[in-house]
């Protein structure tokens, strides 16, 4: 099993915003340290507790402060760029990164942020603009000069240059014939993982309940099962949230008792249930005797929180509930007021519990 993180990012609202960008950056800093394998970093323009419009400059900060762990947005908002701007910014971000980036892509999923750019979510007109982004940045990066794109939401082309003048240059990744593309699923069944099944593309599964999100790979299966594509769930990517301490009552306290609890409780549970989605925190075996989802309730089902032993006996289990997955993304808090047993969990993660689970690699 490989290792990695997924940072949305997320800070409390009274964090000022370079304290933000600078616990972010060491936590990835700490990740390359301990030898995690990629970061994704996400993007949200009008959230309290997500103050990130740009995980493009995130990612390069990053990638400059690390040496070998892969980085990239995850992923980028595709109805907010020209497709042809943001594939040149990829283009470029590849180059400089040496091969290490990785390309996400999200169609957007908050109410301000669509108010904010006048993009109709509620009728599904941000995956619309998603799909169609994608597909033109695939094209921009293939096609020869003269290949046009005449849209619905875009149009722009492959230029030729100007007459007479050999002044032209358009750029393509680094990583041929594109940096690896990642793609969050939420729904499940998810329309979103099919496309991405179809395409070959990395699928992530968002920290819901493990029981939810099994779904998620039926769903990638029969995507690429339509293209005629053979899939491994080495590639499935499963984002929890972990904390990791020697004793199980030490991480419960400073998992449940610190800010993974205040967040839960404060944006996540409640950003779900604006949407009637805290339901996908539920698991249908043991749900909450009253129906109510509360941040006690998703430690003891959905979290891996306690000793190493402990922690590495829950992956075992959904593991094997889900029927295999082969990257474990790590949920990022900002635990920058208790740094030490932020950077002991991801240490302990790395180097205690993840020798006990490599047995389990998705093949």
């Amino acid at each position: 099993m490989e290792l990695g993180l997924f940072t949305m990012p997320s800070h409390p609202p009274e964090r000022d915003l370079r304290e933000g960008w600078e616990w972010d950056l060491q936590v990835i800093e700490w990740a390359d340290e301990f030898g995690f394998g990629e970061a994704w970093i996400g993007e949200h323009h009008a959230a309290k507790w997500e103050p990130h419009p740009a995980p493009d400059l995130l990612t390069l900060a990053a990638l400059q402060r690390t040496k070998n762990i892969r980085i990239g947005p995850g992923g980028f908002l595709m109805p907010y760029y020209h497709p042809a701007e943001l594939a040149n910014r990829i283009s470029l971000l590849d180059h400089i990164s040496e091969g290490r980036l990785n390309f996400g892509v999200a169609a957007s999923g908050l109410p301000s942020d669509w108010e904010m750019f006048g993009v109709d979510g509620m009728a599904g007109e941000n995956r619309e603009m998603t799909q169609e982004s994608v597909e033109f940045i695939l094209n921009l990066w293939s096609q020869e000069p003269g290949w046009t794109h005449e849209g619905k939401h875009w149009k722009g082309s492959v230029p030729h240059g100007m007459p007479d003048m050999d002044l032209v240059h358009h750029l393509r990744p680094l990583q041929q014939p594109h940096p690896p593309i990642g793609v969050a699923g939420l729904n499940s069944p998810s329309p979103t993982l099919e496309m991405a099944g179809e395409k070959g593309w990395l699928p992530l599964s968002l920290n819901l309940n493990p029981q939810y999100v099994s779904g998620h790979w039926d769903s990638y299966e029969a995507g690429a099962r339509r293209a005629g594509r053979e899939v491994s769930r080495s590639d499935w990517r499963m984002v929890r949230e972990v904390f990791v301490a020697p004793t199980d009552e030490e991480a419960w306290e400073l998992s449940y008792g610190g800010m993974m609890g205040r967040m839960m409780t404060e944006y996540f549970i409640p950003l779900l249930g604006a949407f009637d989605f805290h339901k996908f925190l539920i698991d249908e075996r043991n749900p909450p005797a009253d129906g109510v989802v509360t941040v006690e309730y998703c430690a003891r089902n959905n979290w891996f929180v306690g000793s190493p032993e402990t922690v590495a006996a829950s992956i075992e289990k959904v593991y094997a509930d889900v029927g295999g997955f082969g990257h474990l993304l790590l949920f990022c808090f900002d635990y920058s007021e208790a740094p030490e047993a932020w950077r002991r969990s991801m240490d302990l993660l790395a180097n205690d519990v993840m020798p006990r689970v490599a047995h389990l690699t998705g093949d």
